[in-house]
């Protein structure tokens, strides 16, 4: 998203775009071997858990080799990530500010649910995931493809860090009776089902309304067709009103996570032909 709200200002940089892509995809994987492995050891992979299997929870994988791959690829992540902050940046403080945000990203992916005192099982969840999947992605790449900030980006960013925000939602409604069991508070385990089905459907029309208003302070409204994705996000969230067992909710979170990559996709072809 960000690389291509800079190519819409004229301010697109190709080795910035291919470096932030690879080490975000890297984080991204890290947090999900963390997840496995911190969800197995403090028992919210348990045999009540409803959904896809779990490597560590279902004995493919030892817990001992799942923390060295995710030692690996935090040391991957990391020497990527120091790979964009040389091509992107020239100054030492700017380069420092962003290396500790970098590595705040990597703690982050790695103690949702791992460490002795995972943010995860307090309900904290969604908050990380809007921050770092939305307002740091977002502004942090935008800011090194541009070396400037732009305020109109952090509706975008909004909207991403609320959809995937909606993405985790989804997951916590269906794993609700196996998280609570587990001790996990999630928000659905704090509020109740009905409340988080409230709060799902409201991060999904926060999330499009921002829309509207980037492309009003912007003038684009090529942007605009992103919106064609709103009936499919309307779907998924009726659905996970209407559905009520683990196993029917099971496919809308990835339905909504792949929703999101294509109204990212289709966002930014609205942007730059129009």
């Amino acid at each position: 998203m960000a690389s291509f709200i800079a190519y819409f200002h004229g301010l697109f940089r190709w080795e910035v775009a291919a470096l932030a892509a690879l080490t975000t995809t890297l984080i991204q994987i890290l947090s999900n071997l963390a997840n496995d492995y911190g969800d197995s050891i403090h028992g919210a992979d348990s045999a009540d858990r409803k959904g896809p299997i779990r490597a560590v929870q279902s004995g493919v994988i030892k817990p001992e080799e799942m923390k060295k791959a995710m030692i690996l690829l935090a040391v991957i992540s990391f020497f990527c990530g120091l790979a964009l902050l040389y091509f992107a940046i020239n100054t030492w403080t700017t380069f420092f500010a962003f290396l500790a945000i970098g590595i705040l990203s990597i703690i982050a992916a790695i103690n949702y649910t791992s460490g002795s005192n995972p943010y995860g099982y307090m309900g904290l969840g969604d908050i990380s995931v809007f921050i770092f999947f939305g307002l740091v992605g977002v502004f942090g790449v935008y800011y090194l493809h541009t070396m400037s900030f732009s305020t109109s980006v952090i509706l975008p960013a909004i909207s991403l860090g609320l959809f995937s925000a909606s993405v985790l939602n989804i997951n916590n409604i269906r794993d609700i009776d196996s998280d609570a069991k587990a001790g996990k508070k999630s928000i659905p385990v704090r509020i109740g089902r009905t409340k988080a089905v409230i709060y799902n459907w409201s991060l999904v029309i926060i999330g499009n309304l921002a829309l509207i208003g980037f492309a009003w302070l912007e003038s684009a409204p090529g942007a605009l067709w992103a919106l064609v994705v709103f009936p499919r996000m309307f779907y998924i969230a009726y659905q996970v009103q209407a559905k009520t067992s683990s196993e029917e909710l099971d496919p809308y979170l990835k339905k909504m996570a792949l929703a999101t990559l294509l109204w990212v996709m289709i966002f930014g072809a609205g942007l730059i032909l129009l």
